[in-house]
């Protein structure tokens, strides 16, 4: 069934602008993403598929272009469009974290790290220098 056919509150957009987008589930966030499914496939199901075929959205943001163009409804100009939302949003945080003067509990400092570091490819050596 296509998305036209729900009813408007279930729709993902309808959804997102009538109760927040925390409010939606990570495949209903990606089916907006996506926007369009394919033939006998609605987008909330190529969303689900994706979703279950990288382990999540972790999974899917760092997957390779070739693992991610091999799923049928996606393409090379999706998996760049999912790489740029991915990058504006790691420079957001990034933003957001820099914006703070210093850091003032453990939780901000484990937030900044994680934000920082988490995608390495490798191990990193990192040091804080910090003064009381």
């Amino acid at each position: 069934m296509k998305i036209t056919d729900w009813p408007k509150h279930e729709r993902p957009r309808e959804k997102l602008l009538a109760k927040g987008a925390v409010t939606l589930s990570d495949s209903e966030l990606l089916a907006i993403f996506l926007r369009t499914g394919v033939k006998g496939y609605s987008v909330i199901d190529l969303a689900i598929n994706l979703l279950k075929k990288f382990g999540g959205l972790r999974g899917l943001l760092s997957a390779s272009e070739y693992d991610f163009c091999q799923t049928k409804g996606v393409g090379q100009a999706k998996f760049v469009e999912l790489q740029a939302s991915l990058e504006i949003s790691q420079r957001y945080m990034a933003e957001t974290l820099d914006k703070t003067d210093a850091f003032n509990s453990v939780e901000q400092t484990q937030a900044y790290l994680i934000a920082k570091l988490r995608d390495q490819p490798h191990e990193v050596f990192a040091m804080l220098l910090l003064d009381s």
